[in-house]
């Protein structure tokens, strides 16, 4: 990394906001990951803009963090600057029936404050443990639904250091999709269309759906969440789960023996672990069904 960029970030910003080689291992869920050159955590959108500016001015590539729950971080870590969007971006303001949120609030903390504001929509999301840039960036989803449902607009910085706003009609949503995962912005601030609903009603469902998610997935183990996105007309954990692999571990990564459609970190595993058992995964459900599997989690990083 430019050590000049370096010097320039520390003159510009609270040196508490600012950790060089940071081990990206304390800032996933998956506890996985080598160190990042620079890691920075932003206040508010305009030290986004000057940061993104600067990288780009010292040709210093960037790459954005949420609450790290959809990440595999390689072992070799992040080269030039890590963006770490967290609860210094994490505002949360009812206008009416919208929600305006800053981009590293998390979704369950979102859920419940929709909930004692009596507005409903996103109770599907009450047990995502991802914050709501990263949930608009995969389209996140549970339960037969998804953030399209609820989304009015984002504030993005783009890879220029410009400031943009994108209504609903322009975020290309799909199957864990948006039109983020094909321009480079920085998502800041989004918007939420809600409606009102009985508070108690809303507790209710939130509490049954966090109840199934306990019943069903690993969450005593770290985890990047499901591992492979849904082949069209299938589960991807039941085709594992036939194919007779929970259990399966390669180093310190193991299928979950409670869901198969998750990898867990039993113990110091790799990147390099992880990759080689979704790798193992991908073969024998294809060799056994003839489906082939698709990572839903992102891998970033080095070797």
């Amino acid at each position: 990394m430019n050590k000049d960029f370096v010097r320039a970030c520390y003159r510009e910003f609270d040196a508490a906001c600012l950790f060089v080689d940071a081990p990206m291992r304390f800032h996933t869920t998956f506890r996985i990951g080598g160190p990042a050159d620079l890691l920075f955590y932003p206040n508010n959108t305009e030290e986004v803009q000057k940061i993104i500016h600067m990288a780009r001015t010292f040709n210093e590539p960037v790459t954005l963090l949420g609450n790290g729950s959809n990440i595999l971080v390689r072992d070799g870590g992040v080269r030039g600057l890590v963006i770490r969007f967290s609860r210094k971006m994490a505002q949360i303001v009812r206008e009416g029936t919208d929600v305006v949120v800053g981009a590293g609030a998390l979704l369950r903390d979102v859920a419940v404050f929709a909930q004692k504001n009596a507005l409903s929509g996103l109770e599907f999301a009450c047990g995502i443990p991802g914050s709501i840039g990263g949930a608009v960036f995969m389209n996140a989803g549970a339960y037969d639904d998804e953030m399209k449902s609820v989304v009015a607009s984002v504030k993005t910085v783009s890879a220029a250091g410009d400031i943009r706003l994108y209504a609903a009609n322009e975020l290309d949503f799909s199957y864990r999709h948006s039109i983020f995962h094909r321009c480079e912005q920085a998502i800041c601030e989004i918007r939420l269309h809600l409606h009102e609903a009985d508070a108690g009603c809303i507790m209710q469902t939130m509490e049954e759906l966090n109840q199934r998610r306990r019943s069903k997935q690993p969450l005593s183990y770290p985890s990047a969440g499901s591992t492979f996105k849904r082949p069209p007309g299938y589960f991807a954990g039941t085709l594992i789960d036939q194919t007779g692999l929970k259990g399966l571990t390669v180093g310190g990564a193991q299928v979950s023996q409670k869901h198969a459609g998750f990898i867990i970190n039993i113990g110091n595993a790799t990147s390099q672990d992880v990759q080689q058992l979704i790798a193992l995964i991908q073969q024998r459900v294809y060799a056994r069904h003839e489906v082939q599997l698709t990572p839903e989690l992102r891998i970033i990083g080095t070797l």
